[in-house]
């Protein structure tokens, strides 16, 4: 498979060579954690005169004996050197039992760079601090970005390369399949994978039938407002019995694995959380024509699903906005910066216009305000609201 850079990831890593942190890397099932890795490792080799790389891959069967604990702190020790840099990267490092005992162990020695990947579902961000006693730094990994797809592929035409992205997502392992029925059955085993291997056990959950409908539920209203009493109303409805608790208990799961995220909405002018309801978002907009089909291909929620995990790529906090009444697709913040984003399919229509960028001109500070749409055309600029080109604006940041 071909491998690009993923300088923004790759950045990261060699920025914290020098600190003493377990750095963990985290992010959906097949996003590219391990490939990652592996370009960390070329980095140490060709940048680091005096390095000592042990790498582990759990994938791989010949590091099977080392599944215990005692077994892969034997293994770290003995392939120290002493007076070089020990770099240790461990891959799927869940698969060794007490590996939480082993990594603390290891990194109280002070004698190893100590980086990780594991599955989703078993190295949470909420888990990080009780899994280790010592500081840990998170990488967190998503499905290619648009610009990625551009690298991958190399850009011919922006608009129609835009076109093939939003159909096939970012999910890199399905490039390698030639028909849109491969592609497409690669990326529905993964979902289904993360569902039934990794939630499942990890929470053991009985009731998979309940799962697998609100999986289906989420997968058909992405970006839309929904509420754990109205889906379990839904689901009530279509003779699967639950409530607000199960579902809410559920909805946590999903998150925490990393197959969707959780976008609160804020009150802009009170300055508050609405807890009423919330919108969620897919790691990957494929994941929805793999499993649902591309009957509805909804380019309009597909888009802010694309802006959504784009911005949390980018490292901003997301909230969906609220004021006097009318909704604001996207509150992006990062320190102290501020965006007010507001994304659509087509705002050639005059009334379609006029509704996104009504709620922006009700804004009344100065943080910039912008409409991500489907225009085809360079960035201009109406009343003090930009309107960029989705395509452009993924591309160019």
């Amino acid at each position: 498979m071909k491998l690009i850079e993923r300088k923004r990831y790759l950045e990261k890593l060699i920025s914290t060579i020098n600190t003493p942190d377990i750095k963990v890397i985290t992010g959906i099932r097949r996003s590219g954690k391990s490939k990652l890795l592996e370009l960390f490792i070329e980095y140490i080799k060709t940048h680091i005169e005096k390095a000592n790389v042990i790498h582990i891959n759990f994938n791989l069967m010949k590091y099977d004996s080392l599944r215990t604990a005692a077994s892969l702190n034997e293994y770290a020790e003995t392939n120290y050197k002493a007076g070089v840099e020990n770099f240790l990267l461990i891959d799927e490092v869940q698969m060794c039992e007490d590996f939480e005992r082993v990594v603390n162990s290891l990194h109280a020695s002070e004698n190893f760079h100590i980086y990780i990947t594991g599955s989703n579902a078993f190295l949470l961000s909420s888990d990080l601090a009780t899994l280790f006693t010592g500081r840990t730094f998170e990488v967190k990994v998503f499905p290619f970005s648009f610009s990625e797809y551009l690298e991958y592929f190399t850009e011919k035409d922006i608009q129609k390369d835009f076109d093939d992205y939003v159909r096939f997502g970012g999910m890199a392992g399905s490039y390698l399949y030639q028909t849109e029925n491969e592609k497409y059955s690669y990326i529905a085993d993964v979902f289904k994978t993360l569902i039934v291997r990794d939630i499942q056990q990890k929470y053991k959950i009985r009731n998979t039938n309940l799962l697998s409908k609100l999986t289906d539920f989420l997968l058909d209203n992405i970006s839309s407002e929904v509420s754990t009493h109205s889906i379990a109303n839904t689901l009530t409805s279509s003779k699967e019995k639950t409530n607000n608790k199960t579902i809410s208990t559920y909805l946590k799961y999903l998150c925490n694995s990393f197959a969707f995220y959780k976008v609160r909405r804020y009150d802009i002018r009170g300055k508050k959380y609405l807890s009423s309801q919330d919108k969620y978002y897919l790691a990957d907009h494929s994941f929805k024509y793999a499993l649902l089909g591309t009957k509805n291909l909804d380019y309009g929620h597909i888009y802010e699903n694309i802006v959504a995990v784009e911005l949390l790529r980018r490292g901003y906090e997301l909230y969906a906005g609220v004021l006097y009444k009318k909704e604001i697709d996207f509150v992006a913040i990062k320190q102290n910066e501020k965006l007010y984003i507001q994304v659509s399919d087509d705002i050639s229509l005059e009334n379609t216009f006029e509704r996104e960028i009504s709620p922006l001109l009700s804004i009344k500070d100065a943080y910039p305000k912008i409409i991500i749409a489907r225009t085809r055309h360079d960035e201009y600029t109406h009343e003090g609201v930009k309107i960029i080109d989705i395509a452009s604006w993924l591309k160019n940041g």
